[in-house]
C-alpha cells in the first residue's frame, strides 16, 4: 500500500486532482467529507458539538449550521481547540478505518487540506501539494459564492507558499486550465504512484540508474523531507545527510545518502519490515570501507535499504551511532564542505569515472574505481587534523 498526502490551499483545486486520482483506481480518503460525517444529526460528534457551544449551531432541520459555527471559532483559539477535541479523535479514527478497509495494493490518497499547517507530511510516502496563484484562487472562491475578504482571511490563515513547497515532494500548478494540471496527474500516476506502490508492496528496487548532475539547490529540502520520514518511522533516531549530494556545489549522482544511527545492528534488523514498508526495503548487511587502518571491519559493518521511489533514489546506511563508520561519514562530508580544493579533485574524479562507467547499472564498478582516490584521500584527511 502507499499512502499519499494531498494538500493545497482554499481554492486552489486539490478536488480536481483527487477526482482524477480517483478514477485512475486511488482510494481517497477525503477529509473535508469526514468531518462533516462525524458531526452529522444523530451522532456523537454533533451531540457534544451542541454541548459544547450551544443550540445556536443548528439549523432548522437540526443539521449543523457551518457558518453559525465557524462564526464562533474561526477567530477564539479556545473554541477551536474545544471544537477540534471533539472531531479530530473521531475523523482520526474513522480515516484509520478507511485506510486499513483499503486493498493490500491499494495507492491511498488522503486529502487534507491542512496537512502542511498540522505538520502531517512525514507519515506519508509521497506528498502532493497543489498550487494556484492567489488572484486565481480568489476567482474560484467567488464563484462559489465566497465575499472577497472572507477569502482572503482563510488564506491569509494557512500555510504559505513556502512551508507547502518545503513539504512537497510534487508541485502540482493548477493556475492554468484543468486539462492542464490533469495531464500531470496521469503521468504523475503511470510513471510514480504505480511504480511506486509494487516497490513498495514486493520490497522491490528502483531499476534505473541515476547519473552523475551537477549540484541540485534542492537536494538539502529533499534530504530534509526523507529524514522527517525517517525519524517517524524509526521512533526520532538519528539522521544525517551524508554523502556527495550533503556536499554545497559538488556534482554528484542524483542520490540522496542518508544514515540511519541505531545502538547495534540487532536493532537494526529489528527495523527492517517498518523501514521497507516506508518504502526503504532492505538490501541486506554490508561491510564498509575500513578507513581506520588496523580496525576490525566487524565495527565497519552496517544494513543498507534503499528508497523504492522510482523518482527518489535514496541510499539509506543504517549504522551504528557514534560508530567509525558513522562519525567518518560526517566528518568525510565536513571536509569536502571545507575544502575547496579537495572538492574540486574530487569532483573530476566523479565526472571521469561516471563517463568511463555509464553503462554500469548497478554502480559497482563506479564505486570501486573510487576507491583508490577514497584511500589517498582518507591518508590526508587524517593528517589534515578532520578525523582521529
Amino acid at each position: 500500500m502507499l499512502r499519499v498526502g494531498l494538500s493545497g490551499g482554499i481554492g486552489s483545486g486539490k478536488s480536481t486532482v483527487a477526482g482524477r486520482l480517483a478514477e485512475h483506481g486511488a482510494v481517497v480518503v477525503d477529509a473535508d467529507r469526514l468531518a462533516r460525517e462525524v458531526v452529522e444529526p444523530g451522532t456523537d460528534g454533533l451531540r457534544e458539538v451542541v454541548e459544547a457551544f450551544g443550540p445556536g449551531v443548528l439549523g432548522a432541520g437540526g443539521a449543523l449550521d457551518r457558518a453559525a459555527l465557524a462564526a464562533k471559532v474561526f477567530s477564539d483559539e479556545a473554541a477551536r481547540a474545544t471544537l477540534n477535541g471533539i472531531t479530530h479523535p473521531r475523523i482520526a479514527a474513522r480515516t484509520a478505518e478507511l485506510i486499513a478497509a483499503a486493498p493490500a495494493d491499494a495507492v491511498v490518497v488522503h486529502d487534507v487540506p491542512l496537512l502542511v499547517e498540522n505538520g502531517m507530511a512525514p507519515l506519508y510516502h509521497l506528498v502532493l501539494i497543489v498550487h494556484a496563484e492567489v488572484d486565481q484562487r480568489l476567482a474560484r472562491l467567488r464563484d462559489r459564492g465566497l465575499p472577497e475578504d472572507d477569502a482572503r482571511r482563510r488564506i491569509a490563515a494557512q500555510a504559505t507558499e513556502e512551508q507547502r513547497r518545503r513539504v512537497a515532494d510534487v508541485w502540482l500548478d493548477n493556475t492554468g486550465t484543468p486539462d492542464l494540471v490533469l495531464a500531470r496527474v496521469d503521468e504523475l500516476w503511470a510513471d510514480r504512484l504505480v511504480r511506486y506502490e509494487a516497490n513498495v508492496r514486493l520490497r522491490r528496487l528502483p531499476s534505473t540508474p541515476p547519473v552523475v548532475v551537477p549540484y541540485d539547490e534542492t537536494w538539502p529540502v529533499q534530504a530534509e523531507r526523507v529524514a522527517a520520514r525517517l525519524g517517524v518511522v524509526a521512533g526520532g533516531r538519528p539522521v544525517e545527510h551524508i554523502g556527495s549530494t550533503a556536499v554545497p556545489g559538488l556534482a554528484a549522482k542524483d542520490v540522496l545518502d542518508l544514515q540511519l544511527g541505531v545502538r547495534s545492528l540487532e536493532e537494526a534488523v529489528g527495523l527492517a519490515d517498518a523501514l521497507a514498508d516506508a518504502g526503504f526495503p532492505p538490501v541486506g548487511d554490508a561491510e564498509d570501507a575500513v578507513r581506520h587502518p588496523g580496525d576490525d571491519p566487524g565495527r565497519w559493518r552496517k544494513r543498507l535499504h534503499v528508497g523504492a521511489d522510482p523518482a527518489r533514489r535514496v541510499n539509506l546506511h543504517v549504522r551504528v551511532e557514534g560508530g567509525p563508520a558513522w562519525e567518518w561519514a560526517i566528518r568525510f562530508r565536513d571536509w569536502l564542505r571545507a575544502d575547496d580544493a579537495a572538492r574540486a579533485e574530487y569532483q573530476a574524479l566523479k565526472l571521469e569515472l561516471a563517463e568511463k562507467h555509464r553503462g554500469d547499472a548497478a554502480s559497482l564498478a563506479y564505486a570501486d574505481a573510487k576507491e583508490p582516490w577514497m584511500d589517498a584521500a582518507t591518508a590526508r584527511f587524517y593528517r589534515d587534523g578532520q578525523a582521529s
